[in-house]
């Protein structure tokens, strides 16, 4: 009984430790901190570790050592990928943001599709009486914004932005194409 207490305050303090751990490196990603908490992170991996080759009986402690394991893990992946990103200039500390490729300039194309969404916004506007419609930037950045999403979940697909009138408010409906 003495080790099932000695193993559950260990991993209570590793538990502690861990929530330290992200609490400092949200401080470092948001700019607050100066430096990445990596020796903190170090001495957490270690510890982790010496549990990796003891044999623990009780399940409860097992699972509980396993999920602080994996927790930790994925912790470190995402740390890493932030971390990359912010050596490659990706990444803008203080802003928590990852900042947007620089892209060209909008084709004509886009353009007109741009300008046919935001005269049917201004026009369900004017419809629906629901005040002053948005400025067109703002819904360029919009569906700038919209269509990156999309393209990420869906792939390489082409996106339809459709002006919608609910609740007696216009809408932009977004949706990739089949």
């Amino acid at each position: 009984m003495d080790e099932r207490r000695q193993i559950d305050r260990i991993l209570s303090e590793i538990e502690q430790r861990m929530r330290q751990l992200e609490i400092h490196f949200e401080q470092y990603f948001g700019g607050i901190e100066k430096r990445a908490p990596m020796q903190e992170r170090e001495d957490l991996a270690r510890s982790l570790r010496q549990f990796a080759n003891r044999h623990i009986i009780q399940t409860n402690l097992r699972f509980r050592y396993q999920n602080l394991a994996s927790r930790f893990h994925s912790y470190c992946g995402h740390w890493d990928r932030i971390l990359r990103l912010m050596d490659e200039g990706k990444f803008e500390q203080g802003s928590g943001r990852v900042s947007a490729p620089k892209s060209a300039p909008p084709t004509a194309a886009e353009s007109d599709r741009v300008a046919q969404v935001y005269d049917d916004l201004r026009a369900a506007y004017e419809e629906t009486g629901s005040g002053k419609p948005p400025e067109r930037e703002q819904v360029e950045d919009f569906l700038a914004r919209q269509e990156e999403k999309i393209r990420r979940k869906f792939g390489d697909r082409e996106v339809e932005f459709r002006v919608v009138a609910e609740g007696g408010k216009p809408k932009i409906k977004v949706r990739a194409r089949k």
